[in-house]
């Protein structure tokens, strides 16, 4: 107010900053939203999938202290980023993939996924996924090797190819299996029975969280409830999973419709793979997402609609890994294409 008594509007340079939120903090909360899909990992599949958590974060965590060591940087490790990495990496993987495949996995994410591009901020993927595609790759056998859910002993001994030697052949888990399996087990997850034997899972399970899989892909309530907490906190930008789940459902709508025994139901697909996982917790990464509101939507359909593409007509079962890493790959492209004209800007006139 004037000594007049007027109101006085004043006018500041962009940014125009409503709260103050520093990385570290987004950082730890999503740590927080993670832990309780770590928690039921690890009630699911027991102590091999704790094993497989700890290994992760604990060679991210390392990796990533001693390359700023060597090139006498100051060390990251406590912004919690590497800590997401780790935890994300081993949610992907098998609850009974080998530890010394896990630490590879880890050290490929940090170096390759996150350090080569110049560390937090610059990252063109998402590191996990990075690590992921390489194991893939790497070692198709081991991370295709799938265990029940809620086995018995769980809890008083490990998965046999968790303690796997390097560089020898994975011990057979055949005969544990048997032993520790309920009946009826096939040693494959919900979209493999699907694909490849025209076998639907009931919805429940895959809601909840009772089927074979990932550690941290079986609940997608759970996963929901967890994404929610950072909506709700504005940590995430919830159009990207909106998007990419609007175009995964829709996408499978179409073709359920057009041939419901070749193509599952839209809710299948939601609640199997690691779709849930993905679109809430990989490709609402922000470094790697697009900044535009136009291009975030596109960004999000485009992701769900190669996931669907994969799961139909491709070789594996489940195509979320490759959607993201793809759907980064093009973020800076949608950006650029969708950037907003600045306000009172004129068309440029093509020259005739």
């Amino acid at each position: 107010m004037s000594s007049e008594g007027i109101p006085i509007a004043v006018i500041r340079s962009s940014p125009h900053l409503k709260r103050r939120v520093e990385v570290d903090d987004i950082m730890r909360n999503v740590v927080y939203a993670l832990l309780p899909i770590c928690l039921f990992a690890v009630i699911e599949f027991g102590i091999s999938s704790l094993a497989l958590i700890l290994t992760c974060v604990l060679a991210c965590v390392i990796t990533e202290h001693l390359f700023c060591w060597w090139g006498g940087r100051e060390s990251t490790i406590t912004d919690y980023s590497i800590i997401i990495t780790g935890i994300l990496l081993a949610l992907t993987l098998p609850p009974g993939f080998p530890l010394w495949m896990a630490v590879v996995g880890s050290v490929v994410s940090v170096t390759l996924g996150k350090l080569v591009f110049g560390g937090l901020g610059f990252n063109v993927f998402n590191p996990a996924l990075v690590g992921r595609a390489f194991l893939q790759a790497s070692f198709p056998v081991a991370i295709t090797t799938w265990t029940p859910s809620f086995a018995p002993a769980r809890f008083s001994e490990f998965i046999p190819t968790t303690w796997t030697v390097p560089f020898t052949t994975p011990p057979e888990i055949g005969e544990w299996m048997t032993r520790v399996a309920a009946d009826g087990f096939s040693g494959a997850t919900p979209l493999a029975l699907h694909k490849f034997g025209q076998i639907t899972t009931d919805i429940g399970p895959l809601f909840t969280g009772q089927t074979a899989g990932s550690a941290g892909e079986t609940s997608s309530l759970l996963i929901i409830i967890c994404g929610a907490y950072l909506i709700v906190r504005r940590m995430m930008d919830w159009r990207i999973p909106a998007g990419m789940l609007g175009s995964a459902a829709l996408m499978s709508l179409v073709f359920h419709l057009y041939d419901s025994e070749a193509y599952a139901n839209p809710m299948f697909m939601l609640f199997s793979g690691g779709l849930m996982l993905g679109a809430v917790f990989m490709a609402s990464d922000m470094v790697a997402s697009p900044v535009t509101p136009l291009g975030i939507w596109i960004y999000g359909a485009f992701m769900g609609a190669i996931t669907i593409i994969i799961r139909n007509w491709g070789g594996l079962p489940d195509g979320v890994m490759y959607a993201i890493l793809l759907g980064n790959a093009l973020s800076p492209i949608i950006s650029h294409l969708t950037q907003p004209r600045i306000y009172g800007e004129l068309k440029r006139k093509t020259a005739s």
